[in-house]
C-alpha cells in the first residue's frame, strides 16, 4: 500500500511540474516543430504533384514519353545526336539484395548521348566485383560499361577514392560525370533530365535528388525513413537548394580535370564525406547546387535491417558533422549540431510530458477523484489534446508528401513495378520519429567526443576536420560476414545468417562501445 502512495505522490508531484510556465513552454514548442515539419512537408508535396501535373498535361498535348522528356521533339535523331557524353561513376562496397536490380535501372538508362558507366571497387575480392562482371557480360553489346579496381585509399574515405580513380578514368571527351550509390534506382529518364538542365544552365555546379525509401517491415527501416524525411523538403524545390545528397550528383567534368575550386584535392586530401565536402566548396564559392523535381528515386530497405544496422547508419550522418573543410564550414556544422539536438530532444520532451499528463489523469480517475478535484492537471490534459492534433497533422503531411513521391515514381518509371503505400505501418513511422529524435543527439555526441568511425571495417580518424588516420581489421575466413548497414550487403563475400540483434541488445552494445569502441568493429 505504501509503495502506491509512493507512485500516486510521484505522478501528483510531475503533473504539477510539467504544468509550470518551462513545461508550458517545452510542449507548446512540441507542436510548433510538428507544425514546421507539416509545412515543409506541404510545400514540398506542391513542388512535386506540379511535376505530376505538368507530366499529365504532356500527355494531353500528345507527348507519349512525358517521363523520358518535356517536349516530345527532343528524341528526335537531330537533338538526340547533339547530346554530350556523360560518365558515370559508381563507388561500390559489397552485394545486396537490391544492388543488382538498382545496377541494372542504371545501365539500362534511355538517355539518347554517349554514355560510359565505370564501376569501382576496391578489390576483386570483393562480392561486388563478381556481380557485376556478370552483369556487364549480360550487356557486353549494347552499353559501354567497365569495372576499375581502385585499391585502398590513404588519404580519404574509401568511397571518395573511388570516385576519384573513376574521375581518373572516365573518357577524354565526357562533359558531364555522374556519381551514383549503388542503392539509387534509377527512372529511365534520369540521366537524360539532369543533363538537360546543366545543358540549360551552364552555371549549375552540381545537380542533385533524394531517395524516396521503401521501409521493410522492421523498426529499423521506419527509423531511417523517418530521418530521411526532414530533409527531403530541402531538396523537393524544383530549382536551387544549399542540401546534397552524396547518392546522385551530376557534375562537370572539366571541374575534376582542372581541379576547379580545389574540388579533386578537397576531396582527396583528408575527405570523408563527399556531399559535406563539395557542399561546403560550393558555399564557399557561391556556386549553384540544384534539385529537379523529377529527381526522387525509390529506395528499397534491406529486408532483414535490424535496430543496430539502423543505429550504426546514424552514426555515420552525424559523424559527417565533424568533418569540415574551412572555418566557416566548421561554424555552419557546429550551427547544425546544436540546433539539431535541441530540436530532437525538444520534439520528443513534449510527448514524455503528455505520457504522464495522461498517467496521472488515468490514475486518479480511477481512485475516484473527480475532473473538478484535478484542476491542477487540466491544463496539461489541454496541452495533450492540442499536442495529438498537431501530430495528426504531422503524420498526414508526411502520408501526403510519401503518397505523391510514389505517384511520381510510378510515372517516372511506367515499365518497372508499381510502389505503394499499402506495405508502410503507420504506427510504427509514429514510433520511428520518436526513436530517432531521441537517439540522434546521443549519437551525435559520441561522434563529437570520439572522432572516429568505423565504416565496413575500416576505422577513420579525424583531426581538424579531415581524415588523419585509417585503420583496416584484418579478417580471416573462418569469421562472420558483415553486412552494412541499408543494403543488408556481404562485404567479403562469404555468406552466411545475420544474427538477429534485439532493441536491447543493440542498446547495451551501443553503451559497451562508449568505452571500448575498437572492440566492436567488424
Amino acid at each position: 500500500m505504501a509503495s502506491f502512495e509512493s507512485l500516486d505522490l510521484f505522478l501528483f508531484s510531475l503533473g504539477r511540474a510539467f504544468c509550470s510556465p518551462l513545461a508550458i513552454f517545452i510542449q507548446i514548442q512540441g507542436c510548433v516543430i510538428c507544425l514546421f515539419l507539416a509545412f515543409g512537408w506541404v510545400c514540398a508535396a506542391y513542388v512535386r504533384n506540379r511535376e505530376i501535373k505538368r507530366m499529365k498535361n504532356r500527355m494531353q498535348n500528345g507527348n507519349s514519353f512525358p517521363f523520358l522528356c518535356q517536349d516530345i521533339r527532343e528524341l528526335e535523331h537531330s537533338n538526340q545526336v547533339n547530346l554530350p557524353r556523360v560518365t558515370v561513376v559508381m563507388p561500390l562496397k559489397g552485394f545486396g539484395e537490391h544492388n543488382l536490380q538498382n545496377w541494372r535501372s542504371q545501365i539500362t538508362s534511355l538517355y539518347g548521348g554517349p554514355l560510359e558507366f565505370l564501376f569501382v571497387v576496391e578489390s576483386t575480392e570483393d562480392p561486388a566485383y563478381h556481380a557485376v562482371s556478370r552483369l556487364i557480360s549480360e550487356y557486353e553489346d549494347c552499353v559501354d560499361a567497365k569495372i576499375i579496381v581502385a585499391g585502398l585509399s590513404t588519404t580519404c574515405s574509401q568511397k571518395i577514392h573511388n570516385q576519384l580513380v573513376g574521375v581518373e578514368n572516365m573518357h577524354k571527351d565526357s562533359k558531364y560525370v555522374l556519381f551514383l550509390d549503388d542503392d539509387v534506382r534509377l527512372h529511365p529518364g534520369s540521366i537524360g533530365a539532369l543533363t538537360s538542365e546543366m545543358i540549360k544552365n551552364p552555371e549549375i555546379f552540381i545537380q542533385t535528388g533524394y531517395p524516396l525509401d521503401l521501409p521493410s517491415g522492421s523498426l529499423g527501416s521506419y527509423c531511417i525513413y523517418e530521418y530521411h524525411m526532414p530533409c527531403s523538403m530541402g531538396f523537393a524545390t524544383g530549382g536551387k537548394t544549399f542540401f546534397l545528397w552524396g547518392g546522385c550528383m551530376m557534375m562537370h567534368a572539366d571541374d575534376f580535370r582542372l581541379d576547379r575550386y580545389g574540388v579533386f584535392s578537397g576531396l582527396r586530401d583528408g575527405g570523408y564525406s563527399d556531399d559535406m565536402t563539395l557542399a561546403a566548396i560550393a558555399g564557399a564559392h557561391k556556386r549553384l547546387i540544384t534539385s529537379p523535381p523529377v529527381a526522387v528515386f525509390p529506395h528499397p530497405l534491406a529486408s532483414d535491417l535490424t535496430f543496430g544496422r539502423y543505429w550504426n547508419y546514424l552514426r555515420k550522418q552525424t559523424f559527417v558533422l565533424e568533418s569540415y573543410t574551412t572555418k566557416v564550414n566548421w561554424i555552419m556544422n557546429r550551427a547544425l549540431f546544436t540546433s539539431h539536438c535541441y530540436l530532437s530532444w525538444g520534439f520528443v520532451a513534449p510527448y514524455v510530458m503528455a505520457l504522464i499528463h495522461v498517467a496521472v489523469a488515468l490514475r486518479f480517475y480511477f481512485k475516484g477523484y473527480s475532473l473538478e478535484e484535478m484542476t491542477f492537471n487540466s491544463g496539461g490534459l489541454s496541452l495533450v489534446s492540442i499536442l495529438a492534433i498537431c501530430t495528426f497533422i504531422e503524420l498526414l503531411s508526411m502520408w501526403n508528401l510519401t503518397r505523391i513521391e510514389v505517384h511520381l515514381c510510378n510515372m517516372l518509371s511506367p515499365e518497372a513495378p508499381q510502389l505503394s503505400l499499402a506495405s508502410y505501418n503507420w504506427c510504427l513511422v509514429f514510433i520511428a520519429i520518436l526513436v530517432d529524435n531521441f537517439l540522434y543527439p546521443i549519437s551525435a555526441f559520441r561522434s563529437h567526443f570520439s572522432q572516429s568511425i568505423n565504416w565496413s571495417g575500416t576505422r577513420y580518424y579525424l583531426k581538424d576536420g579531415k581524415i588523419s588516420k585509417i585503420e583496416r581489421t584484418q579478417r580471416s575466413k573462418d569469421m562472420d560476414p558483415v553486412f552494412t548497414d541499408l543494403g543488408g550487403k556481404h562485404l567479403y563475400g562469404k555468406k552466411g545468417l545475420q544474427t538477429k540483434v534485439s532493441f536491447l541488445s543493440s542498446l547495451a552494445r551501443t553503451l559497451a562501445q562508449w568505452h571500448q569502441p575498437k572492440k566492436f568493429d567488424n
